[in-house]
């Protein structure tokens, strides 16, 4: 599918999506338990992998399309032995979670996914599993997909590079707790620090509180003491709105000067809530009622947006997002230490300035981050590369740039924010879908 965007301004009201990290985290961890009942999950292609993959272990999963809820009758623990292959389609979470998930079962796994998805590393969750008594393998020998799950966790000690993704650590996290001994996880240079606490955070609602301590005050070091012989009760879990996906609709209405509000966005352990930061300290007149669950933004304040120097480890899925901000602000943005967004759906630095430039951004990338000067932005034909972030971000650049910017293979947005065209347009946004 292709999106012809024009520039245009957007004016509304809309509730956030619901958030997909929690929606996946919930289907996972009430998989492993008994009765559950998810409300506002986000149904998505990535959540749909999870859904999928849940049933492939032996869940009993009711969803009626349109409806509120999700309804799980879980494994309790005991998770089957799959049938066939798990396919994971391109959900990077789906494989990392439900591999360490199938090292429950007694017998084997295999977990498989798209083409971008057979290229995305996973050795440091392997290694901990292998570590902690299972036997994981990738058929290619290098750490990517299709992975052989054998034999159930044991638990013991590992330590694990997480510089990569909180993914991994993630995966321990949910599966560790019900496994026959205590596991004691050291994970080094924990990228993402915000996804982490999310599945921690569902954890102890489905009654499992896990300790975790920081080696280093200034540092990225995380040691997790998980105690065995747990069971999960997570009974019902309100998924709340998504700051990841709210992130265009803000930066949207900041780079056309127009004026929404988004609802349904409370606190929580979401990281990239420090959106509301972000605009705010860029220049857009931005507010955030907390207890109300209300984002507002009210255009720009003095002299339009201006560039920041900004530390994106813990959000980088942001990244797209303030990368399109900082092409249009006045003065230099450097966005730094997000050098693991090289292994996501594709190589999100690279593609991010490749395809901005083609809209005559002044962006140079960094081995791990960028460096933008901002400027007027001209139209051109761009591609999301698959990617949904991608995808979107370009949409935001589009809107504020003369002409007529066509975005290639744009329906990707639908992995994580499947209605975001439709959103967009009823804004306002000048927005056609070839």
């Amino acid at each position: 599918m292709k999106v012809a965007v024009r520039q245009s301004k957007i004016k509304g009201e809309l509730n956030a999506p619901p958030s997909k990290s929690y929606t996946h985290r919930a289907i996972a961890i009430a998989t492993l338990g008994a009765k559950s009942d998810i409300f506002y999950p986000l149904i998505s292609e990535d959540t749909k992998a999870t859904i999928n993959a849940a049933k492939c272990l032996g869940a009993i999963i009711e969803y009626e399309p349109g409806s509120n809820k999700i309804a799980i009758d879980g494994v309790e623990g005991e998770p089957e032995t799959p049938e066939d292959v798990i396919n994971v389609e391109n959900s990077g979470t789906t494989l990392r979670f439900f591999t360490a998930i199938s090292a429950l079962c007694e017998g084997a796994a295999v977990l498989t996914g798209d083409a971008s998805l057979r290229t995305r590393p996973n050795t440091p969750l392997l290694k901990s599993l292998n570590d902690l008594g299972s036997e994981v393998f990738s058929t290619k020998g290098d750490g990517t997909p299709p992975l052989v799950v054998k034999g159930k966790l044991k638990g013991g000690e590992t330590t694990m590079d997480a510089s990569i993704s909180s993914q991994f650590i993630s995966a321990l996290l949910i599966s560790c707790p019900l496994i026959e001994k205590g596991s004691y996880i050291r994970a080094n240079n924990l990228a993402s620090v915000p996804y982490m606490q999310m599945t921690l955070e569902v954890l102890a609602q489905a009654g499992v509180e896990i300790p975790v301590s920081r080696l280093d005050t200034d540092g990225n070091d995380y040691v997790f003491d998980i105690e065995c012989g747990k069971s999960y009760g997570l009974r019902e879990f309100t998924v709340p709105g998504d700051f990841s996906s709210s992130s265009y609709l803000l930066a949207a209405a900041a780079l056309t000067e127009s004026e929404i509000t988004v609802g349904n966005l409370f606190p929580s352990a979401q990281g990239d809530s420090r959106i509301v930061e972000l605009l705010d300290n860029m220049g857009a007149d931005i507010s955030w009622s907390k207890e109300e669950g209300l984002v507002t933004v009210k255009g720009v304040k003095g002299d339009g947006l201006r560039g920041v120097k900004v530390n994106m480890r813990a959000n980088p899925d942001l990244v797209p997002t303030v990368a399109v901000l900082a092409a249009v602000a006045n003065g230099t943005t450097e966005i730094t230490d997000v050098g693991h967004l090289r292994y996501k759906e594709t190589d999100r630095l690279m593609l991010v300035a490749e395809e901005l430039r083609k809209l005559d951004a002044r962006i140079e990338e960094k081995e791990d981050g960028l460096l933008i000067e901002g400027k007027a932005l001209k139209a051109a034909k761009v591609h999301s590369h698959g990617d949904h972030r991608l995808a979107m971000a370009l949409t935001l650049a589009a809107l504020c740039t003369r002409g007529e910017t066509v975005i290639a293979d744009a329906d990707c947005a639908k992995v994580s924010y499947p209605t975001f065209f439709d959103d967009m347009c009823s804004l306002g946004a000048d927005i056609i879908i070839k």
